[in-house]
């Protein structure tokens, strides 16, 4: 394990090589993009699909046996109706005979009932095979999609894996050569922009990123690595364009050997 930085060019070149290491990080989780949360909506989506068509088909069978119970209930009553009218052959009187008359009428009415019911939950049952079918097709789509995009995710992590793997491994390395004030100063500065660049170099006269220019008596401050320097209108710390390419080169190298 290599010592911790004291001077301050120590710090600044392990503060460099800090942000080159974590931008590669940021780099290959931006490939990824939305793409870890698709997949998980999907998911979701198709579990809850899933659902709604086990409900469905569950519903379908319940009013099935509710309609098979009607057929039931017909069949009783149609051997109420014949048997009321055997009786009727036997009767001894008009009171008798026209009491088994209600009871015929009384089972009809429950025949009309029971098929009215049963034609609704036909219709019912239709309605929801329909549904059914419109279910499926979206469920088949999302599934469908959700196994592109799975496949699309899974080629970017086998591809990026081992990499990011190494890369967060070399980013506490080289975290571990940081005092705790500078990291952590690293830390907020980095958190704070929306580009995650918490050190930056110097470009063209101008910290990297920056419309600002930099007076040339602080950029010769800045060359000369005696202090820690940062840009007053960012708050980035700033390298010099020199150590900042020697810095590039050897990280870039660095990262090539972790592919």
């Amino acid at each position: 394990m290599a010592k911790k930085a004291e001077t301050v060019e120590e710090k600044l070149r392990a503060l460099y090589d800090l942000q080159l290491i974590d931008s590669r990080i940021d780099e290959i989780r931006n490939m990824r993009g939305e793409l870890p949360l698709e997949v998980d909506d999907l998911k979701d989506e198709v579990a809850g699909l899933t659902t709604r068509l086990e409900k469905l088909t569950a519903d379908v069978e319940s009013i099935n046996e509710q309609v098979k119970a009607k057929k039931n209930d017909i069949e009783t009553h149609k051997q109420a109706i014949k048997k009321y009218t055997e009786q009727q052959k036997d009767v001894r009187n008009n009171r008798e005979f026209n009491s088994l008359t209600k009871e015929i009428e009384y089972q009809n009415l429950e025949i009309e009932l029971a098929e009215k019911h049963i034609k609704e939950f036909k219709a019912n049952i239709e309605h929801k095979k329909s549904v059914i079918e419109q279910t499926s097709e979206k469920l088949d789509a999302k599934k469908e999609h959700l196994k592109h995009k799975e496949s699309e995710l899974n080629g970017i992590l086998t591809e990026t894996e081992r990499e990011e793997k190494a890369l967060l491994e070399k980013s506490s390395e080289y975290s571990a050569l940081i005092d705790e004030r500078l990291l952590t100063a690293y830390s907020r500065i980095r958190n704070g922009v929306k580009n995650r660049l918490a050190v930056v170099s110097i470009e063209r006269g101008a910290s990297a990123g920056s419309f600002f220019t930099i007076p040339p008596q602080v950029q010769v401050e800045i060359a000369a690595r005696k202090k820690i320097m940062t840009d007053e209108h960012s708050g980035r710390i700033l390298v010099d364009a020199a150590l900042a390419q020697e810095e590039r080169e050897k990280i870039e190298s660095i990262i090539e050997n972790l592919k």
